[in-house]
């Protein structure tokens, strides 16, 4: 059993799709958000999408760093976390605007105050404004805070996303066939609208990089911070403190980068270049394997070229001894956005991107296939999932 199994998480939510499974699939089953019909204006030419989504276990990280530092202009990052974690699973089907944001925030009280509160809430403004001047408009319209110290420890922030769009110009992965490229984009760096280096973590296996990296000091003086009927074996298992520096940054801001949005570089590309786009995957929650679900035939995806992991993910992997196979399967491992599209179009893809400062390259390819297989082809080793 693995280190993420052992902690009470799964990468694929297995028990999560069994739950699902008998649920309306939607309008396009294969697209990377469920999208139903207008419901709410009765036009053909419209659909509708709802989505919610959260900063997860990122939360106790920030908790445990205000803790340690005083630092608690940390708690935007998680605003942000929240949001992204929405917002570009929409651009995913390809929506970038007119969107429609609440949040939910469940703390306790004794641990949470309000001042707490009030950076989730203005940070997640904040990244609204900025989100504004690339054409991006998302409305915050409140949300729910409750108190529920008897449900959970610290605090949870999550949101939900709302969208009336034209059927038109949605993207639902269908178009993706035999012979696409499959363009990545780095989930790290510094994008030209960020104000400081992103260590491409993102919002997805944070609890074992959370436990694997940081030593037994949090487990001892932060009962909070976890889940106290785990074995001591699974709990800060690690060797460093949030304090200590890393090559990039200190270790705690490593962890707590807020996850990089590409709603600025995909505005531009479904505004000028939509028919060009045959699919997109967010590499969230399943990591490199996330497109597995999501392809609308059996095809074999080779990704022969992903980019050189970052710091982050050598640390995590250094500390918990984890494979390649289980690392690619939990986390993004440096590219959190993938573009399917013919190969002669990839180009515009890349250098759009790169307008940004983020960088991108061809990862792989799509091959006809009697079965749906990945296989992710490394230096020194290959993985088929």
């Amino acid at each position: 059993m693995s280190l993420y199994d052992k902690r009470g998480v799964s990468a694929q939510k297995e028990e999560v799709h069994a739950a699902t499974k008998h649920l309306d699939q939607g309008l396009f089953p294969n697209a990377f958000c469920k999208i139903y019909p207008d419901y709410l204006g009765g036009d053909e030419q419209f659909v509708n999408v709802m989505h919610a989504d959260g900063a997860g276990t990122k939360s106790i990280l920030a908790y445990l760093y205000w803790k340690e530092t005083g630092d608690i202009s940390v708690w935007k990052g998680i605003a942000q976390d929240a949001i992204v974690m929405n917002l570009d699973d929409l651009l995913c089907v390809g929506i970038y605007d007119n969107i429609v944001f609440n949040s939910t925030i469940d703390r306790n009280k004794h641990l949470i105050p309000g001042e707490v509160l009030e950076q989730v809430i203005n940070g997640s403004q904040e990244l609204f404004d900025t989100l504004k001047t690339f054409g991006v408009n998302i409305h915050y319209l409140g949300g729910e805070t409750a108190d529920v110290g008897d449900v959970v420890r610290s605090v949870a922030v999550n949101g939900t996303m709302t969208c009336r769009w034209p059927k038109d110009k949605v993207v639902s992965n269908e178009k993706i066939q035999a012979g696409d490229v499959i363009v990545g984009l780095a989930s790290y760096g510094l994008a030209t609208y960020e104000t400081e280096y992103n260590s491409g973590i993102g919002s997805n296996g944070l609890t074992s990089a959370r436990h694997d990296v940081l030593s037994k000091f949090y487990g001892e003086n932060f009962k909070e911070s976890y889940n106290n009927a785990l074995s001591d074996e699974v709990v800060y298992i690690g060797k460093y403190r949030l304090t200590d520096s890393g090559k990039n940054a200190a270790i705690g801001k490593l962890l707590l980068s807020p996850t990089r949005t590409y709603a600025p570089v995909l505005k531009e590309l479904l505004s000028h270049y939509f028919d060009k786009i045959h699919g997109l995957i967010h590499c969230s929650g399943g990591g490199q394997t996330k497109c597995m679900k999501y392809l609308p035939a059996p095809f074999k995806i080779i990704k022969d070229n992903l980019f050189a992991p970052p710091e982050i993910f050598n640390i995590i992997q250094e500390n918990s001894g984890s494979n390649n196979r289980e690392m690619y399967e939990v986390f993004n491992m440096g590219c959190r956005l993938e573009i399917y599209c013919k190969p002669e179009d990839a180009a515009t893809m890349i250098d759009t991107a790169k307008q940004f400062n983020i960088d991108a390259q061809i990862i792989g390819r799509v091959e006809a296939s009697d079965k749906k297989e990945l296989v992710i082809k490394l230096k020194d080793e290959e993985i088929v999932y």
